[in-house]
């Protein structure tokens, strides 16, 4: 009998348990492999995730992994540029920073330290937050050594087949055909492809709308060191960024809801994406391209409203509750935040309290509540960045080139998205500002380009690209206020 059951050993589920742990709580973590991932995704942090980390205590699991700095975005338009910082370090005085009560055991674990790839003395010194990039398997193996460390964690491997059930309630779960294993709290952690969801959703299932196709380059001359870019033209956004010294990630977008044979992307990537790259990372994609195997990886970008936890003896949390599109790097910055504020409302409930449905149902609706600032954000912002940049349609590519010139105007117009995008701005309603603000900035720009004789096509064209930016974020953003 555990006080606590965690299901999966991705980002979240180390984290959740590690927390768990050091407030006192028997703690069983299964995981169906504890060798090291392979993945394309979850390899770059935004400044709020390093934030949740450093809450968590476990901020030494992005120390020794060869891992890069990120100041901010380097956003190229067709052969036009513009640099975007991340946020000054004031607007942490502006949100929750507070360690999760029991989680800084020594008092240094929130703590980065110095070495080979990263300085904290010069990280310390500079004004403005940092993200990191890293190999994702590197990352994720560092969290479960920090996990397994814990004396209150016992590690477990195997396939959960199935919950445990008393009635309406969970109470453990089936490993493998036989094995059971009873908990007075089981939390689910299984990532995007999660099996009881289903226990909260019943049939509801994520979109899907488009794929990430990934690929390693190896030593890449990226136009604008230890920056993410972001490549917008015809194609579908293209995300570039550097994971070890001599290591790259570039992932491309495909526009589809399932991802073509090999030979229709491998065509793509050489027709499309190979001559939209800064002629630099042009002679490492080509060789990449030419690799005899294991060419590229793909993975579904999708997408997953919250609902609140409701079910007795379960809490879905990370990727089994929600998702997002993956191209602003907002999944790992929600998962953490979510182990954050899921460890500090649990901090005041004891061990037996865990069976007290009242007490938890509670806590589980203030959790809902407490993190949609964040959450609404990052999704939304997600799913309206991503149609926004790959435009498929004439007023999408009016409101793409808005867009840009909204960031050429620098100031707040980069401050504020740049806030929202790294997490540590957590307002709907400044995501809301900003994205008509570009709206009415590309409706402006379309009629300086129209000109005063093509005035009332620019008029029809300006009313329908707002009501298609109004489509485009409206509904997701309602769908997440609630």
């Amino acid at each position: 009998m555990f006080d606590v059951i965690v299901v999966g050993a991705g980002v979240v589920g180390p984290c959740v348990a590690t927390s768990l742990a050091r407030q006192g709580r028997k703690v069983l973590i299964v995981e169906r492999e504890w060798t090291m991932p392979n993945r394309i995704v979850g390899e770059l942090m935004q400044p709020a995730g390093v934030k949740a980390l450093k809450q968590l205590g476990m901020i030494r699991a992005i120390n020794n992994i060869d891992a890069i700095h990120v100041d901010g975005y380097y956003v190229s338009y067709y052969g036009e540029h513009v640099d975007i910082k991340y946020p000054d370090k004031s607007v942490l005085n502006t949100i929750d920073t507070d360690p999760v009560p029991g989680a800084l055991k020594d008092g240094s674990e929130d703590k980065l330290e110095s070495d080979s790839t990263l300085d904290i003395a010069e990280w310390d010194n500079v004004s403005t937050l940092r993200g990191v990039a890293f190999h994702h398997g590197e990352f994720l193996m560092n969290l479960r050594m920090i996990c397994l460390e814990e004396p209150n964690v016992t590690k477990l491997e195997g396939n959960v087949t199935d919950l445990l059930h008393e009635g309406e309630r969970v109470v453990g779960v089936k490993v493998g055909n036989t094995d059971e294993y009873r908990a007075k709290l089981v939390v689910c952690c299984d990532g995007i492809y999660s099996k009881f969801r289903k226990e909260l959703y019943h049939e509801k299932q994520p979109d899907i709308g488009s794929y990430f196709v990934g690929l390693d380059l190896v030593d890449a001359q990226l136009p604008r060191k230890n920056h993410g870019h972001v490549i917008l033209g015809k194609h579908a956004p293209i995300l570039v960024y550097q994971i070890s010294p001599h290591h790259t990630r570039i992932l491309c977008a495909y526009r589809s809801s399932q991802l073509p044979k090999q030979k229709e992307v491998l065509e793509y990537l050489r027709s499309q994406v190979l001559v939209s790259l800064p002629k630099s990372l042009q002679p490492c994609f080509e060789k990449a391209l030419q690799a005899e195997k294991n060419v590229y990886k793909s993975m579904p970008n999708q997408f997953l409203t919250a609902k609140p936890n409701t079910v007795p003896g379960l809490i879905c949390i990370g990727d089994s509750l929600n998702m997002r599109h993956p191209l602003t790097g907002g999944g790992m910055t929600v998962g953490l935040n979510d182990a954050v504020l899921l460890g500090k409302l649990l901090s005041t409930v004891s061990n037996d309290e865990l069976l007290d449905h009242g007490i938890m149902l509670e806590k589980m609706l203030t959790f809902h509540g407490e993190r949609i600032p964040l959450d609404a954000v990052l999704n939304t912002l997600s799913i309206a960045l991503y149609t926004l940049f790959a435009a498929d349609s004439k007023y999408m590519e009016l409101l793409q080139r808005g867009c840009f010139g909204y960031f050429q105007r620098g100031g707040e117009c980069i401050s504020g998205p740049v806030g929202l995008l790294s997490g540590m701005i957590q307002r709907p309603g400044l995501l809301f500002y900003h994205f008509f603000n570009v709206a009415f900035y590309s409706c402006y720009m379309n009629f300086c380009d129209r000109g005063i004789l093509l005035s009332p096509l620019a008029l029809w064209e300006n009313i329908c690209t707002l009501a298609i930016a109004a489509c485009v974020l409206l509904p997701y953003l309602v769908k997440e206020m609630l």
